[in-house]
């Protein structure tokens, strides 16, 4: 959740609140892993019984449409907090290991800038789920297969929300850092 490495550094230990956070990031990304694993197993059903069975399961790929968004927003938090979220670390690595305070105010604002993103997201994404919800948008063929789309606008609410706070806490742990500096 937060840089173990800086809170480390600072004697910082997290509270009761950031590990419940940090179990919290945890589960979503553990809980998108299954996901994708229960969808390739669902693939894989899907194209077994329609080559030996000519009996295809109706609805996967709507299923698979919806599920590679709800997949990606779960994951994304924790990518950010593991380091793993697509970046380019050589610049920020060479100011960190030659101006520490430099490096910190760079990942100051650039976490700020992330968190700023996610608010935006945030605010684009809360409509969407309302209007999923209250006009009960769907996905797929009436009378074949359909969906409710609200449940993926509210993952992605969730956990937009989420990400917006793993960016302001690594925001606060570079602060603190750069504090500790001065």
């Amino acid at each position: 959740m937060s840089n173990p490495d800086l809170n480390e550094e600072a004697g910082l230990q997290e509270s009761a609140p950031l590990r419940f956070f940090s179990k919290l990031v945890t589960g979503m990304n553990a809980t998108g892993s299954c996901w994708i694993v229960l969808l390739m197993l669902l693939i894989n059903i899907e194209a077994i019984g329609r080559s030996a069975f000519n009996k295809p399961i109706i609805g996967v790929i709507e299923m698979i449409e919806i599920s590679i968004v709800g997949i990606v927003f779960m994951q994304l938090a924790d990518s950010l907090r593991q380091g793993v979220l697509t970046r380019s670390d050589g610049l920020f690595n060479q100011v960190m290991g030659r101006k520490p305070s430099a490096g910190h105010v760079m990942a100051i604002v650039t976490y700020g800038l992330g968190a700023f993103f996610m608010l935006l997201v945030l605010w684009g994404s809360v409509p969407t789920l309302v209007d999923a919800w209250v006009k009960d948008y769907y996905i797929g063929v009436e009378g074949m297969f359909t969906a409710p789309v609200w449940p993926i606008a509210l993952i992605i609410v969730f956990s937009v929300t989420v990400t917006m706070i793993q960016f302001t806490i690594m925001l606060k742990d570079h602060l603190v850092q750069l504090r500790s500096r001065v």
